[in-house]
């Protein structure tokens, strides 16, 4: 080991444990230093922060805070630059005479193009670049089928996906990394030169990013979204979870009232927790149980790892996907766009009670219970007939836990335009709010309007104009609506 500068960049690993990257540069050298930068092709810190949702800046920004503060009692300082990565990590390399720059890999089209760049301008000035899986149990490129073409179709995926997991949990793979300790931070006459540089090129520094972050997101219910930043709460809410409620996930995960969900997807995202801690934690519970019932919920769990890897996989191997439907017939589906039915589900404001809980608690909370996503999801493309491009942009807009993968899969599944066997799915909205929210406690609690209205009238649609309350009637009628969007989906099957 030597002492040489070398740069940490940290994206989607807002996080000192088990970080693969940073545990790999922490062999090479003690002398580290941390940097996060804000790129402005993702995040408008001079526009109320538009190009990010306001509660994911809050959940970045509070992180951000918290994971400086680890960077410090290590010995070290983590900086946060505002500014375009492709020119901000060479200069900020060679102000500070660093040997190399070590990251952990992002797998979206626009970082993938981003990272070659870089790496390209920084082997040109003979700074070494290393760029690590980390945030994927299994990386894209040692997942391939038989003909070694890529996956489209999750369960195919998801048997190799559990083989492969197994087996690299065998050979020790999967094995989560110690905090590195002792790091050396800059020296005076670094700091000096890194905060002249930023002088001279208006370039932000840490604090102000970090205050205007917090001050400009415009997210005041933090208090109201399960999702809670930083490594610290990331690790104590999947204790918390494989602890006391995964042996029975298969029993409650799909029931939006009971939020007895692992409240991790955030932490995902931006990477407070690793996947390898909570495949661990599971696997954890899973060898502790001895009742069948309850590995079945906890496989249960893990398959929900496997499908987060699968997004992600066929983001990377199928980047068209960001731009439009898998399936190309959907290109010319007759979506009618109606902006008063946009405006109505946006707003929580369809008249169909499960469909204006859902998007209220999105609206207030920033964020959505997955079956309420899907259920939403449904209502807008298949009784809505609007293109659900534009409810995934809205998502994007407003969930804490955004990620282009993951909320691109879900719409397009929703959709029947993605990577989905199954020909058609439309959801009734009231059968579902019947299964899942049987006594109405969800609906209740965020359409209030509706707390005196008996459960019967509610489920059934049936509400009684005196007990309205101000509650609008439905904007359609699904049997309805359901007809005349499979008229149109004949439309792009019959060639």
């Amino acid at each position: 080991m030597n002492n040489d500068r070398y740069i940490f960049w940290h994206r989607r690993d807002l996080r000192l444990q088990d970080n693969i990257g940073l545990s790999f540069t922490r062999e090479i050298t003690s002398s580290i230093i941390g940097l996060f930068i804000l790129d402005q092709n993702l995040i408008d810190t001079n526009d109320h922060c538009l190009k990010i949702s306001p509660p994911k800046l809050w959940f970045l920004a509070e992180s951000l805070l918290e994971l400086r503060t680890k960077w410090r009692d290590c010995g070290s300082d983590l900086l946060v630059l505002y500014g375009d990565p492709i020119n901000l990590i060479p200069k900020v390399a060679k102000v500070i005479h660093s040997k190399g720059v070590v990251c952990n890999q992002n797998y979206e089209p626009y970082e993938v193009k981003r990272d070659l760049i870089i790496k390209g301008k920084l082997e040109k000035d003979l700074i070494k670049f290393f760029s690590l899986n980390d945030q994927l149990l299994i990386p894209p490129n040692e997942i391939n089928t038989i003909s070694g073409g890529k996956y489209s179709v999750y369960g195919p995926f998801s048997k190799k996906w559990f083989i492969k997991v197994f087996s690299a949990e065998e050979s020790g793979l999967i094995k989560a990394k110690d905090i590195p300790n002792n790091l050396i931070g800059l020296n005076q006459q670094e700091h000096n030169n890194i905060k002249n540089y930023c002088k001279q090129n208006s370039v932000i520094e840490s604090d102000i990013n970090l205050e205007r972050l917090l001050v400009n997101n415009g997210f005041k219910n933090n208090n109201l979204c399960p999702c809670i930043p930083g490594e610290i709460a990331a690790n104590k809410q999947l204790i918390n979870f494989t602890n006391n409620f995964i042996e029975k996930y298969s029993l409650t995960r799909d029931h939006p009232s009971e939020i007895l969900t692992s409240k991790l997807s955030a932490s995902f995202t931006l990477g407070t927790i690793s996947c390898r801690q909570a495949w661990q934690a599971s696997q954890k519970a899973r060898q502790s149980s001895n009742n069948y019932e309850h590995i079945q919920s906890i496989t249960t769990w893990q398959k929900e790892l496997a499908w987060r890897e699968f997004y992600q996989h066929a983001m990377y191997n199928f980047p068209e996907l960001s731009q439009g439907p898998f399936r190309k017939k959907w290109k010319s589906f007759r979506w009618e766009n109606k902006q008063q039915y946009i405006d109505a589900w946006i707003n929580g404001l369809t008249g169909v009670p499960i469909i204006d809980a859902a998007m209220r608690e999105l609206n207030e909370t920033g964020w959505m219970h997955n079956r309420s996503r899907m259920i939403v999801a449904s209502f807008l493309v298949k009784d809505l007939i609007c293109d659900w491009r534009i409810g995934e942009k809205y998502f994007m807009q407003k969930l804490v836990d955004a990620d282009l993968a993951a909320n691109n899969g879900g719409w397009q599944w929703s959709a029947s335009s993605g990577m989905d066997p199954k020909p058609l799915r439309i959801f009734n909205p009231y059968r579902q709010a019947e299964k899942f929210d049987f006594n109405c406690n969800y609906i209740k609690k965020w359409v209030p309007e509706l707390r005196k209205v008996s459960r019967s009238d509610i489920l059934s649609g049936d509400i009684p104009s005196l007990e309205k309350n101000g509650y609008p009637d439905p904007i359609i009628i699904h049997k309805k609506q359901q007809s005349y969007f499979k008229l149109l989906y004949s439309e792009i099957t019959i060639n």
